[in-house]
């Protein structure tokens, strides 16, 4: 359950990434609330896998999913560039936060 927890709250990140930039093209009520409520159900859930996991290691792979799911967010919906770099270095992103879970 702390694995789906910390995963949904490193998807939970990239949705309030994308709620700012929605919140930077439509300033109404309905984008803050979208912000506040996904980073709030974000932290919510980190908090709570960090009960099982490490602080350090739990923090890595949400910034890494968070990250890394804002950059393919804006590949896919906002048609930023798919540079074969760009992926390679995404996937070293998340392969850092795996690398750390293995050595914890």
């Amino acid at each position: 359950m702390a694995w789906l927890s910390l995963i949904a709250a490193g998807l939970f990140e990239t949705a309030g990434v994308l709620s700012i930039n929605r919140l930077n093209r439509e300033r109404n009520a309905k984008s803050l609330l979208l912000l506040v409520g996904a980073f709030g159900a974000s932290f919510i859930l980190l908090a709570y896998a960090m009960e099982f996991f490490p602080m350090s290691t739990a923090y890595a792979i949400w910034t890494g999913i968070g990250a890394s799911g804002g950059a393919l967010a804006g590949m896919w919906i906002y048609g930023e560039s798919k540079d074969w770099r760009r992926i390679l270095f995404i996937l070293m992103i998340l392969g850092a936060a795996v690398g750390l879970k293995l050595v914890e």
